[in-house]
């Protein structure tokens, strides 16, 4: 192929895809459409971890008698960088690129507003934390479920990005809740409304819809699903309750889906592994399968067994 043939063909593409950026609005992110980075705010999500856990995660020691200096340093930090990365959601779509007072103003108010939850945000986690350590007898300790649980890592991400969610900042708490989704199989829409001592056990496939409602005293396994029944009517659906109600002190065993906004598991209840429930569960209830069957075949036997699922 010639250089002249190379060129042509190479104008045509560029040509195409110039097309096709004009044609489809939602392609067009350059220039006056820019985005949050989400290395940056990755970034912001570890600085916060190393604000609610010092000595954890990127800082080998911590001397008590430096604490107001690092947490000083560590909210300034934090404050300043999510400030930058909101105004750039704020102003998504806008056709002017200057920042208007109001825009700054109301990022600022945001910033101070959610770093002062930081405090009540740390209980709570404490909550899971004391969740984690007493529903694993192999956690060992509640280090442990600090440093190495994927589940406690999803919650933690999901529970600051639940307090930008509810302030109304565009993209930036998915965004935080999908980089815990990448990291740990967990995915916690930061819309979903959950209690305290809340515990995932292993974790990995867990799905927690946008209006989810999770009481307190709540453990989850693998697998499981709190969804939506249809989501056919797309964007229709947007801001109606869709998502199950589990109330206080519920276990959930691994892969049960528990769908549709009005069923409601009623506290004290235990939903045994795989079940598929679309209808509300009244209180101090246990939900199971049974009589599974188990098929022996060899050449000398064909033998069935029920099997009660137990738990």
């Amino acid at each position: 192929m010639s250089r002249e043939e190379k060129d042509r063909r190479l104008d045509s593409l560029v040509d195409e895809m110039n097309g096709i950026y004009e044609e489809v609005d939602i392609l067009n992110a350059l220039g006056k459409r820019r985005l949050p980075d989400r290395d940056k705010i990755i970034t912001i999500i570890k600085a916060i971890r190393r604000l609610m856990f010092p000595g954890y995660f990127g800082q080998q020691s911590f001397e008590h008698t430096s604490s107001h200096y690092f947490a000083g340093e560590m909210i300034s930090s934090v404050i300043e960088e999510l400030k930058k990365q909101i105004v750039i959601a704020l102003m998504y779509g806008s056709d002017d690129d200057r920042v208007s007072d109001e825009i700054y103003t109301k990022a600022e108010k945001i910033c101070y507003e959610f770093a002062e939850t930081f405090p009540e945000i740390l209980r709570v986690l404490l909550t899971d934390v004391q969740a984690g350590y007493d529903g694993d007898p192999a956690s060992g300790s509640k280090e442990a479920v600090i440093f190495c649980y994927p589940g406690f890592n999803a919650i933690f991400i999901y529970r600051i990005a639940h307090e930008l969610y509810t302030r109304g900042v565009p993209f930036i708490p998915r965004m935080m809740t999908e980089y815990a989704h990448s990291r740990t199989g967990i995915d916690i829409n930061p819309g979903a409304t959950i209690g305290e001592y809340f515990f995932i056990d292993h974790g990995t496939g867990v799905v927690i819809g946008e209006t989810t409602e999770i009481g307190n005293n709540v453990k989850i396994y693998q697998g499981v699903t709190l969804g939506a029944l249809s989501t056919r009517k797309g964007q229709l659906l947007s801001g109606v309750k869709r998502h199950p109600t589990i109330r206080d002190n519920v276990t959930i065993y691994s892969n049960a889906s528990i769908l549709g906004g009005e069923t409601v598991i009623g506290a004290n209840s235990t939903i045994g592994g795989n079940s598929f429930i679309t209808e509300s569960v009244p209180p101090n209830t246990r939900v199971s399968i049974k009589n599974f069957e188990l098929s022996f075949k060899g050449e000398e036997t064909d033998v069935s067994s029920p099997y009660d699922w137990i738990i």
